[in-house]
């Protein structure tokens, strides 16, 4: 290697936080990472957003996360600064996008059910009185638990030793499929307080446990995505009603507070933002584990005497909230969100093994080889990511469609420059219990209506009004948005393939993940097979991004 090229590598390493002393060995960063001396009487672990991810895969965090500028919409560097956390080190790459590919060779992978097991066997060593919560999305978003309808991650669930859940995708199975997999579960506590029969708005489910942990009562309430058939196929559970239920949330604190409960927590998949403002609204809360979002925030957030939370997702991430709780009122607490590197956990053996058996009759099939990526595919962030963009390209070549749109969804692992992407990672992107694609015909004045309102359920600024997702991904054309607008105003200067986009002109519309119920073209993953088979190398993809005009 001649000294410029050194000099150049030496740079690389130096931007992105490597150093020229010795590397600690892996015992010792894990000691330094995963050593966390128990505080207090109760214990609450955390995980949410797994979406069906039993292997440990990369994930890249966004770097763009539009509001307020505040936590949970700081990303990269303002994070960091934030929540102090050092740039160029492990847990920096943990949190952020920066210097991603490099820092992704260099750290390795995370999550994995096995090493979650393993750091969660770690945790409960030294607090053996913990309970570990699920936030839901935990049984969608691989091909395995689509062609199980969540068995494998039920199972994968109760080895870990989860003792509630609430939930969100789950529904997306129906409703017959629901109530299966709940007695399933056992001894796993399905929890939800907000999800009602439409007829009567009688319960539907458990609302809440009471639990006497380390001779205290606390109180998990469960709390459901709000918006779950206004996001998906209502016809998949059409006497089930869902929403937010603030009411009937207080009345439910209420409740447990007068049978002794003396720590009160929610189990929430509503979405930071709803949380945050929830947090102001009710009175008797003491922390919100909350989920949706994939926030991967490093520190509660107080709103007056409630601590709120969001645990990331793909679990690469697991909550530990120590409560010291004196009479009828947590006194303090500590909390940490420990990023899972695979590369610091040795596999626990057991679950190790049930992966392998679970995984077996599909792994075949699961391997076969589509294409090589020349650059990052990823999914995360408010208008586009690459793999987003690959799935785009796909409906428009496929289906011979001038515009193509693809939902907004935030799951789905990321594949290196280089990675062979398997049937696998594209199952990984796509994997829903309705993902048949589409050809419309719609005009260009419909093309702005939905842009609009699909913008006003990410954008609005009351948070209750939101729905948590990303934008919807377009390709074909382009346009400009401004976030802060009022609804109706915020998309401008329609494109198709340059040219103005033309309001009572109809346009040939390719997409995937309709809700109606009559959808039935092919699936979106034989659409993106057969065309990364015939496409066999992908060069590096760049994302189709709106204008930011405000």
């Amino acid at each position: 290697m001649g000294r410029r090229e050194f000099l150049r590598l030496l740079a690389l390493a130096a931007a992105a936080g490597a150093s020229l002393r010795p590397r600690v060995s892996e015992a010792q960063a894990a000691g330094e990472l995963y050593d966390m001396p128990p505080f207090g009487n109760v214990s609450l672990l955390h995980i949410t957003d797994v979406h069906a991810q039993l292997l440990p895969i990369h994930f890249r965090e966004p770097s763009v996360n539009i509001g307020n500028g505040q936590p949970p919409h700081l990303v990269g560097e303002a994070l960091l600064k934030r929540f102090a956390i050092a740039p160029g080190t492990q847990v920096a790459h943990a949190f952020t996008h920066l210097d991603f590919e490099f820092a992704a060779r260099r750290y390795g992978k995370t999550g994995g059910y096995a090493h979650l097991a393993t750091l969660v066997k770690r945790l409960r060593s030294s607090r053996p009185h913990a309970l570990l919560l699920d936030g839901g999305d935990s049984w969608q978003g691989s091909a395995t638990a689509l062609w199980t309808q969540g068995r494998d991650m039920i199972g994968a669930q109760k080895r870990l030793g989860v003792d509630y859940m609430t939930a969100h995708w789950e529904f997306t199975y129906g409703a017959d499929r629901v109530q299966k997999a709940i007695a399933e579960l056992a001894p796993i506590e399905f929890l939800a307080q907000n999800v009602r029969t439409v007829d009567f708005e009688e319960v539907v489910f458990k609302p809440y446990a009471l639990r006497t942990v380390n001779g205290i009562p606390i109180a998990i309430i469960g709390q459901a995505f709000p918006y779950t058939p206004i996001a998906h196929p209502r016809h998949r559970f059409p006497e089930w009603s869902f929403g937010i239920r603030e009411r009937e949330l207080q009345a439910r604190i209420d409740e447990v507070r007068a049978k002794g409960a003396k720590a009160v927590v929610l189990l929430s998949h509503n979405g930071m933002d709803v949380d945050l403002k929830l947090a102001g609204r009710v009175r008797g809360l003491d922390a919100i584990l909350g989920g949706h979002t994939h926030d991967g925030v490093p520190a509660p957030i107080r709103v007056g005497s409630t601590l709120v939370t969001n645990a990331g997702s793909h679990g690469k991430f697991i909550g530990v909230l120590d409560l010291r709780v004196d009479g009828n009122t947590v006194r303090d607490y500590r909390y940490r969100l420990l990023p899972v590197f695979a590369g610091l956990l040795p596999p626990d053996a057991a679950m190790a093994r049930y992966i392998e058996e679970v995984r077996e009759p599909y792994v075949a099939k699961l391997g076969e080889k589509l294409a090589v990526t020349e650059g990052l595919l990823y999914r995360r962030g408010n208008f586009n990511g690459t793999f987003d963009e690959l799935l785009l390209r796909a409906l428009m070549s496929e289906k011979d469609a001038e515009i193509a749109f693809s939902p907004g969804f935030r799951w789905g692992p990321t594949l290196l420059p280089g990675d062979v992407i398997k049937l696998e990672d594209l199952m990984a992107q796509t994997a829903i219990t309705y993902p048949q694609t589409t050809v419309t015909e719609l005009s260009g004045a419909q093309v702005k209506s939905v842009l609009e309102d699909i913008a006003d359920n990410l954008f609005n600024a009351d948070p209750y009004l939101q729905q948590g997702g990303d934008m919807v991904r377009v390709g074909g054309m382009t346009y400009a948005i401004a976030p802060p607008a009022n609804v109706g105003r915020r998309i401008s200067e329609l494109r198709v393939h340059g040219k103005p986009m033309v309001a009572n002109k109809r346009y040939k519309v390719a997409g995937w993940a309709s809700v109606r119920e009559d959808a039935s073209g092919e699936p979106m993953w034989d659409v993106g097979s057969r065309y990364l088979r015939q496409l066999k190398t992908v060069p590096t993809v760049k994302t189709n991004e709106p204008r930011l005009t405000g």
